[in-house]
């Protein structure tokens, strides 16, 4: 690689870095980054309750039909689509935005339809409440395209699609992929500090290691056939720990999907993509959901060219423009986790999830 290349990899990955910091994460990561894996599921305390069998019908969709028709973004071609279509799923205290500078000009440059969901609060609040709208999204891309839907998740845009796959069964057979880039899948050490102190965002309590949510969502199995699941993650992430390797937190092993588990370092190892640039502008991160998308089955890494460890941005990012973008992304998420309700306990569960008596 060249010396401009390295110079600008360590801009990103500083600049990356100070987001996190401004949120008051550094001291956490520093607790959680050597963590072995055996501490991130500590015993919780889900109720003692049955969860709901696998195929146990979801219920009806709490949230008006116009917030969540509201909330859904797509591109024309995605009626009628001819193949395909990506449902994307932003990070936590962000919004569809922060793929208007990554993978939306991407997608558009190779003429792939698409959508986006927007989750009421920005992601901040019940979990539980913004999976209805990844539910509903679900059902009407796949009605109004006839094609199945693969959906790509940044951070906890990740955990909503896996809750409506796995409390909403009938969404299963209209889901082809399933992309997660840096999801807290069985939550996150990180996210247990932040909220040690006292009050802290809903989703945030639900994403720690010993929350009722996470136990929820990874009940009975965790995969479901017919889908095929690509679960992409760094090993410098500073906000999802332990993710050292597959045993780590974004990993999914259980159920009878068809699974990937990749961190970038195993295809190359001088990567320096952090929490954020994974999910917006990680060149090999794009290569391995692209892969997973044009092929049966998930992301297949000796299919990736080594030739993609050299590229400092993926398709869709201007290099002139990125700092800028990366410094608004920083500035937005701020202020919407300052404006966010918190809360000193996490959102009860809700009935469904228990198997009916």
């Amino acid at each position: 690689m060249s010396r401009e290349g390295n110079d600008m990899r360590a801009l990103m990955r500083k600049a990356a870095l100070s987001i996190l910091a401004c949120l008051s994460l550094v001291g956490a990561v520093t607790a959680g980054a050597g963590t072995a894996s055996a501490d991130l599921r500590p015993p919780h305390s889900a109720p003692l309750r049955e969860f709901a069998p696998l195929n146990q019908p979801g219920p009806r969709l709490s949230v008006p039909a116009a917030d969540l028709a509201a909330a859904l973004r797509c591109t024309p071609d995605v009626t009628h689509a001819r193949g395909e279509v990506a449902l994307f799923v932003a990070a936590t205290a962000l919004d569809p935005q922060q793929f208007s500078w990554n993978w939306l000009p991407a997608l558009d440059r190779i003429g792939r339809p698409y959508c986006s969901v927007a989750l009421p609060g920005h992601g901040l609040g019940d979990i539980q409440v913004s999976a209805e709208y990844v539910v509903s999204a679900i059902r009407h891309v796949n009605r109004i395209s006839g094609r199945k839907v693969a959906v790509i998740g940044h951070s906890q845009g990740g955990l909503e699609p896996r809750f409506a796959l796995r409390f909403w069964p009938d969404t299963r057979r209209m889901v082809s992929d399933y992309v997660s880039l840096g999801t807290p899948n069985h939550g996150s050490l990180v996210s247990a500090a932040n909220c040690a102190g006292g009050a802290c965002p809903p989703a945030f309590r639900q994403m720690t290691p010993d929350a009722d949510f996470i136990a929820a969502l990874n009940s009975r199995q965790e995969t479901f056939r017919g889908i095929s699941y690509t679960n992409v993650y760094t090993t410098l992430d500073q906000y999802v720990t332990p993710n050292a390797d597959n045993t780590g937190s974004s990993s999914l092993h259980s159920g009878d999907g068809a699974i990937t588990n990749v961190s970038l370092q195993s295809i190359c190892p001088h990567n320096t993509s952090e929490h954020i640039a994974v999910g917006t502008s990680d060149a090999l991160a794009y290569a391995l959901t692209m892969d997973a998308l044009t092929h049966t089955g998930p992301a297949r890494p000796a299919r990736i060219s080594a030739a993609v460890c050299d590229e400092t941005f993926m398709p869709g990012v201007d290099p002139a423009g990125y700092e800028q973008n990366l410094a608004e992304l920083n500035a937005t998420l701020n202020a919407n986790w300052a404006a966010s309700p918190a809360v000193t306990a996490e959102p009860a569960l809700k009935p469904y999830v228990y198997a009916r008596r």
